[in-house]
């Protein structure tokens, strides 16, 4: 691999009936209007920010709801390097390579561009903006998902002193979103791994109480952040992340 993966695209998967739903709370929530349909894949659309690229978009489809996300890289000896550590392909190339990871996650490889990051947006005071995805493993495959995301990225990483976090990845600084690896309960149900989103924000509390005011439903908070549900039940959380990372 010439240069590891600088963007991360964040897809929001949801079924038709929850598709206007989702696409009016998260174009609130960030402050960012969904765009067209994609050019020959009318199931896609981009949430597109004021300033700079766009790395947040909506899949319709018979899925969800749930994230999925796609790393840019350099060419197509990305795809044997990354089945070579773990992941297997998931479906026919078209203008992507749709992958699962060792632990059943999905994501896709996409051609690597030059983009912008749009600034953290301001709401009454204080500021916010997607700024992570947070892998959740249970726990009998969480080291082997974390073992395959720090060798296929060659990211920075900054392990956790947190039972619950094995740690970080960072990438340079300028980057669409950084990702966090969380170890599930014993008694948690799901047996795939799975992601979610975090915002980051420099007021958690008041950045909840707008979400809730959107139509954000909460959860509960936990040590610097507080967990919500989307009008959907997608899970998703506030947290003391910089609106300015990574």
């Amino acid at each position: 691999m010439t240069q590891s993966p600088q963007w991360l695209h964040v897809f929001l998967d949801v079924r038709p009936d929850v598709a206007q739903a989702s696409a009016n709370f998260w174009s609130t929530a960030l402050g960012w209007e969904l765009g067209d349909p994609w050019l020959r894949h009318p199931e896609l659309r981009s949430f597109e920010p004021p300033e700079g690229d766009a790395y947040l978009h909506q899949q319709i489809g018979d899925h969800g709801p749930r994230i999925h996300f796609d790393l840019e890289v350099s060419d197509e000896s990305d795809v044997e390097r990354l089945i070579a550590l773990g992941a297997s392909l998931a479906g026919e190339p078209q203008e992507w390579w749709p992958m699962i990871s060792p632990g059943g996650l999905h994501f896709c490889l996409v051609r690597r561009r030059d983009h912008v990051r749009p600034p953290a947006l301001s709401w009454d005071g204080h500021r916010s903006r997607l700024v992570q995805i947070c892998i959740d493993s249970p726990a009998g495959s969480h080291d082997q998902e974390m073992a395959f995301w720090r060798s296929a990225l060659s990211w920075r990483w900054a392990a956790s002193e947190s039972d619950e976090f094995a740690g970080k990845l960072f990438p340079a600084s300028g980057s669409s979103a950084q990702l966090l690896f969380q170890r599930l309960d014993e008694e948690d149900e799901g047996r795939a791994v799975r992601g979610h989103i975090d915002l980051g924000t420099d007021d958690i509390e008041a950045d909840a109480q707008r979400l809730v005011q959107l139509g954000a439903t909460p959860v509960g908070p936990g040590r610097g952040w507080i967990v919500l549900r989307d009008p959907t039940g997608l899970a998703f959380c506030t947290t003391g992340n910089s609106p300015d990372a990574p």
